[in-house]
């Protein structure tokens, strides 16, 4: 975690309701001009942000809650949701920041907090970038959410109530995740070892009763849909062609995405070639990821 290629990386504790959010700092050389929040996905840690921290130009600072129920913050409490997300990711802002960044990036479910940061809190946000994430999806007509939730997240879900006897035991499990199968690496590496909690047995840190909470919020009809007309700001989207188990087609139709841009100006999307869900941020797809930032933070 300490092998930034550029600055330097640090953790931070700030104050939210219920307790302390932990957040992770990449910061560049010299004084900072720039700041990017980055808020990572439903199962997820800040360390999915390695590979971005990593490359953290001069100037600038990146930082990147554990979102309320998972990694160092996996103590607090709930209830949870978009909203609630994007008041501790204020937070973080106002005691880290002066209360503003000038891009919010967001991957998988962090594109959905930090959508909702942008509506709710226009003033917060320059502008955005929504890893994979952020555009509500269409709710099927009788739709379980829970069976919804379980097909969709697969193995991601299924570990948080399983005992691991040890780290190699836990990076076994996830080497042989589709996603990463065909593309391991140290970043994949720390960002296994730094979900699990104390053991032995070693279990995950999010807290599967947060994500219950959180998952139907990525809908039409949930805060994030909700709070979009208060958008203001350039948004861009990348999109992975395939998804979270490495299948073909993605989370997102084109077709869906090119709906959404057609009622709203400031929104544009990009497809990523030849990455996975996974491997947009902790793979091949993150010098994509760090361009767009470069982009956008121009």
């Amino acid at each position: 975690m300490d092998g930034a290629l550029m600055g330097t990386y640090t953790t931070h504790d700030v104050p939210v309701r219920g307790g302390l959010l932990r957040v992770g700092r990449w910061q560049g050389e010299g004084p900072v001009r720039r700041v990017v929040l980055a808020v990572h996905g439903i199962t997820a840690t800040h360390v999915s942000w390695e590979l971005v921290g990593r490359a953290v130009p001069p100037g600038t600072m990146i930082l990147a809650p554990d979102l309320r129920g998972r990694g160092r913050s996996g103590s607090l409490p709930g209830p949870s949701g978009m909203s609630q997300h994007a008041t501790d990711c204020l937070a973080v802002l106002t005691e880290l920041a002066d209360g503003r960044c000038d891009v919010a990036a967001g991957h998988s479910m962090g594109g959905f907090v930090v959508a909702t940061l942008a509506g709710e809190h226009p003033e917060a946000v320059g502008r955005l970038l929504l890893v994979d994430g952020g555009v509500p999806f269409p709710l099927p007509p009788g739709a379980d959410l829970p069976a919804l939730m379980q097909a969709a997240l697969g193995p991601a879900v299924e570990r948080l109530s399983v005992d691991f006897a040890s780290h190699e035991e836990y990076q076994a499990f996830w080497r042989q995740h589709p996603a990463f199968s065909a593309e391991w690496n140290d970043a994949v590496a720390a960002y296994v070892d730094y979900d699990l909690g104390s053991g032995p047995p070693y279990r995950s840190t999010v807290a599967g009763e947060l994500i219950t909470q959180d998952y139907p919020q990525m809908f039409v009809g949930g805060e994030t849909d909700r709070a979009w007309p208060g958008i203001v700001t350039d948004a861009l989207l990348l999109r992975a062609p395939r998804g979270l188990m490495n299948e073909p087609g993605g989370l997102y139709p084109p077709e869906l995405l090119d709906a959404w841009a057609a009622t709203r100006p400031r929104f544009v999307w990009r497809e990523v070639p030849d990455v996975n869900h996974y491997t947009l941020v902790l793979g091949r797809g993150a010098d994509v990821v760090n361009a767009a930032l470069g982009e956008l933070l121009a």
